[in-house]
Parts: structure tokens; C-alpha cells; sequence
């Protein structure tokens, strides 16, 4: 059986730092790409970042560039997410997903539904 588990999460204010991790176990996930995701109350999931297996090529979204870092690493089947600066827009629940990665060199998927397992989330609020 397939698990992610989110981990990091929490209460920090405007301006500070948080990395959240995301530990995949249940097979073997060479190849897969893996991503973060967030939805805050009274919205959609939306995209923040995600990372390729092979080339480690990544995407962000624009309201997290420059802020949020996204790596991985293969041999622990997790990823991480490095968020500094963060603002009172960046509070929601945090996910990370995983799917198969595409055999072209192209950037990762953005599109949820293209994401086949998730974990449960992690929450993140950050207080002015």
C-alpha cells in the first residue's frame, strides 16, 4: 500500500522559515515525479512546486518563486520543501503528491489531477 506522510508543519510568523517534508513508502518510486500542493479554506488545491526524477528539473508557482525551494532525495523516496519569507497568503494545508513521470524532458506537471497518490496534508498558518 502506497503512503505518503507530510511532516513540518506548524505556527511561524510573517517572515519566517519552514521545510516541510513528505516521506513515500508502500514500492519502489524510481521514475515518479513528486510535488507540493496547498488549499486554503474556501479554495481550490492549487500547485506550488514539483520535481522530476530524472534531472531533478523543477516548477513553481509564481506566488512562490523565489521563496520556496523544492528537492528531493531518491534514495529516502521523499521530498522536501523549503519555505522562507512566508506571508499570511502562503497559510493552507500542504500536500505532497507523486505520479509518473513523463519519458520527455519536460517540467513538472502543475494539474492535480495529473497526480495519482497523496498524503494526508500538513498544516501551515503563518500569523501577523
Amino acid at each position: 500500500q502506497i503512503q505518503l506522510v507530510e511532516s513540518g508543519g506548524g505556527l511561524v510568523q510573517v517572515g519566517g522559515s519552514l521545510t516541510l517534508s513528505c516521506a513515500a513508502s508502500g514500492r519502489t518510486f524510481s521514475g515518479y515525479d513528486m510535488g507540493w500542493f496547498r488549499q486554503a479554506p474556501g479554495k481550490e488545491r492549487e500547485f506550488v512546486a514539483a520535481i522530476r526524477y530524472i534531472g531533478g528539473r523543477t516548477n513553481y508557482a509564481d506566488s512562490v518563486k523565489g521563496r520556496f525551494t523544492i528537492s528531493r532525495d531518491n534514495a529516502k523516496n521523499s521530498v522536501y520543501l523549503q519555505m522562507n519569507s512566508l506571508k499570511p497568503g502562503d497559510t493552507a494545508v500542504y500536500y505532497c503528491a507523486i505520479k509518473r513521470g513523463s519519458p520527455f524532458n519536460v517540467a513538472p506537471a502543475v494539474d492535480p489531477v495529473e497526480y495519482e497518490y497523496w498524503g494526508q496534508g500538513t498544516q501551515v498558518t503563518v500569523s501577523s
